[in-house]
């Protein structure tokens, strides 16, 4: 089975979008409400994928139905860390994705970036 971690290193995003449940909902480090479904987190994470720069996990922590992966990136000259936190429903697709990044600088810049990208 692959897992979101394999697909995204290999750049495969369409491979991760696969793995989430059909009802996913994903927490956003940029807006307030969680986006909720397949279809309306897919742009979004194709978007990450060409916004962050020099991508790459550097921790891995499994909890059982909940998996941490921990990251490092650039986007411009700011360079970020963060978790993409899954859960896994009963089936083992991700039910659940939370993603934070820190610091405040390079959070302001993924913003900025991202709603360049997405059109608003």
């Amino acid at each position: 089975m692959t897992t979101f971690r394999a697909a995204v290193e290999a750049g495969d995003i369409d491979a991760a979008v696969a793995l989430l449940a059909e009802d996913v909902a994903f927490s956003s480090p940029v807006v307030h409400s969680p986006y909720h479904g397949r279809d309306a987190v897919a742009p979004i994470l194709h978007a990450v994928f060409t916004v962050f720069e020099d991508f790459r996990y550097v921790n891995e922590i499994d909890g059982g139905d909940d998996h941490l992966l921990v990251f490092r990136a650039h986007v411009g000259d700011r360079e970020l860390e963060g978790i993409d936190l899954l859960h896994h429903d009963a089936s083992g697709a991700i039910d659940r994705l939370t993603v934070m990044i820190r610091p405040l600088s390079a959070l302001q810049a993924v913003a900025t970036t991202m709603r360049e990208k997405l059109g608003g």
